[in-house]
């Protein structure tokens, strides 16, 4: 909860829109207002802005407090920006990027700096031209072993014989938010070349030990998104089912005669993961990746030339026994071991779709799959396979096909919608149901980082796919395109040799946070009226208008429709979440807060 005491109307107003500024200035600002590098605050997060001569936050335990604070000068100045607080704190540098889609300055992503930490503005490697501020991300950690009370501190800022405070004041409530989300937010990647690319000096020709350091980057990708509440998705085969060598053990021979011959690359890559060990010493614990693709495909482990004849399944057969036990006699009882196939027809790689299925004929693949692993793997391993099927065009036909074979559905976002029933039976089967979607770019408001989050714990479902979040483009710190592929940034140019957190992924973890105290209170409390006064404070909604109840195009036959008819069709509906606040998190984080000091 945030308590603003702003400036007078007037300074609020100059700064807010980048007016002629006094000398030196520090302002603070709630997170989801994001200043830009002119003294202003980016157009879209605008909207109830105002700067603060001081911070204070309500938080729960076992979590982060966050806010941001810009400097502003007149003129060339040299700073120090320093922070005294009595628990653990951490700053950023927020990076100005030049957004080619609309010409403007966004900060994203995030540099961390030691306290103090000496700055110049402009600043000469991010060649803003013009620019007279610099903003600051700062995160508050409070472990879950805080007493309960008030703590205080403040921001400081040194040029010259000037000098400029921020006061903090972070009111610690005995609550403590809950190690489980209320939703997984899974964060998707493809393959290892874009390492290669966004990491030359790391990976290039010249690096040592290439693979160790390919194997550490691929943790420090999994670990970032981690201790950001998320899950990192990583799959290791193209469409026409060429596997990455580091993505699957070494196998030899054919038919019955094909086996593994070789973990090593393998388990350097996912014993890490598998046990938790890549996770050591972060803030959440080292604990087992809950998901993570299998290499399997039409392709591999066997030949999909021979798709059909006893061979093909001899050779699946062979070596997915091989991995159970494997994965048995490693102890990896803790991760989800999914089937998935990527593949889609018009690719040309193989005959049938795998991923968002058009032609109902084409679950006939997967009920055939599910009888060649049924054959390979013991019905009584404490090892978990699942096949897991993405799912849009015909994803009602295949819920009802399929039942008992796919048991880990990602669906459409939107398309679930037009089906408000579906998730809650899935369920009560026992099935795992994810929605999956995009990522908001920077020139939307903040607050829609939130959105599918909230939308996901509203409709019931298990968690949401952001379908690829590490791909920022091949510049970008100077010629940007929004980032709706990407959550994350490579480190090289500041010396990291691993990604930086961004602002929206840093909004998105927060955001989580809440909704894990909102589960807990859900739990204990009426579900329903929670949901409620949520939806009422998040965008002046009721419950009713989170359901998709008049489409049309379902009632079509699917292979009518075209990608067009599914954004036409979702136009009406979306269009309920497009006016956002960026204050709309603030108030349901509230809710949350107020929730948790309730009698537990």
């Amino acid at each position: 909860m945030w308590s603003l005491r702003a400036s007078a109307q007037s300074a609020a107003l100059a700064l807010l829109f980048g007016s002629q500024c006094l000398a030196l200035e520090l302002r603070a600002l709630p997170e989801f207002f994001r200043p830009d590098p002119f003294g202003g605050i980016v157009e879209s997060d605008r909207e109830g802005a105002a700067w603060l001569d001081s911070v204070k936050i309500t938080a729960a335990r076992g979590g982060y407090a966050s806010f941001q604070v810009s400097v502003t000068t007149a003129g060339d100045s040299e700073c120090q920006v320093s922070i005294e607080f009595p628990l653990t704190t951490e700053i950023y540098r927020e990076w100005f990027h030049f957004n080619t889609p609309d010409k403007k300055y966004y900060p994203d992503a995030l540099i961390p700096v030691h306290s103090p930490y000496r700055f110049q503005i402009p600043d000469s490697d991010n060649h803003v031209p013009g620019q007279t501020a610099q903003g600051f991300w700062i995160d508050l950690w409070i472990p879950r072993t805080t007493e309960p009370k008030i703590y205080r501190g403040e921001v400081r800022l040194a040029s010259g014989s000037q000098q400029k405070t921020v006061p903090i004041e972070l009111t610690v409530l005995p609550a403590v938010v809950p190690e489980d989300d209320a939703v997984t937010l899974d964060n998707n990647s493809y393959g290892t070349s874009w390492l290669f690319d966004q990491y030359p000096r790391t990976l290039g020709q010249e690096a040592k030990n290439s693979d160790d350091e390919l194997f550490r980057l691929i943790h420090a990708y999994h670990r970032i998104f981690y201790e950001h509440r998320g899950t990192f998705h990583q799959l290791g085969y193209g469409h026409a089912g060429k596997v990455g060598p580091e993505f699957a053990p070494v196998l030899s021979g054919v038919g019955r005669h094909k086996h593994i011959v070789n973990w090593d690359q393998f388990d350097r890559h996912y014993g890490p993961l598998f046990d938790g060990s890549a996770f050591r010493g972060s803030r959440r614990g080292a604990r087992p990746i809950p998901y993570v693709y299998l290499p399997i495909n039409p392709e591999w482990p066997a030949s999909f030339v021979n798709w059909g004849e006893p061979g093909y399944e001899a050779e699946f057969v062979n070596v997915v026994s091989e991995m159970e036990h494997h994965f048995r006699i490693k102890n990896w009882t803790s991760t989800r071991f999914e089937v998935f196939f990527n593949q889609k027809k018009r690719y040309k790689g193989f005959p049938w779709d795998g991923d968002e299925v058009r032609f109902e004929r084409d679950n006939r693949y997967f009920i055939e799959y599910h009888r060649m692993l049924e054959k390979a793997v013991p019905e009584n391993t404490p090892v978990h396979f699942v096949m897991r099927a993405d799912t849009s065009w015909t994803m009602a036909k295949q819920f009802d096909e399929l039942k008992g074979i796919v048991t880990f559905w990602v669906a459409g976002e939107g398309e679930l919608s037009w089906y408000p029933a579906a998730a809650k039976q899935l369920k009560q089967r026992g099935d795992t149901v994810w929605t999956y979607g995009g990522t908001p770019p920077v020139q939307r408001v903040t607050t829609a980082m939130t959105l599918n989050p909230l939308r996901s714990w509203i409709d019931g479902v298990d968690g949401f796919v952001r379908w690829l979040t590490v791909s920022p483009g091949p510049d970008p710190w100077f010629k940007f395109g929004g980032g709706a592929e990407t959550l994350v940034y490579p480190g090289e140019r500041f010396g990291v040799a691993g990604p930086l957190a961004s602002i929206r992924l840093k909004i998105q973890r927060d955001c989580l946070q809440d909704l894990a105290l909102l589960e807990r209170a859900a739990r204990l409390g009426s579900r329903e009226r929670i949901k409620q006064e949520v939806v009422g404070q998040f965008n002046g909604t009721k419950l009713s208008d989170w359901q998709n109840t008049h489409a049309v195009l379902p009632t079509k036959p699917v292979l009518d429709w075209n990608n067009a008819d599914f954004e036409d069709a979702l136009k009406p509906f979306e269009a309920r979440f497009s006016h956002l606040q960026p204050a709309a998190w603030l108030r349901v984080r509230e809710i949350a807060l107020q929730e948790s000091r309730r009698p537990q």
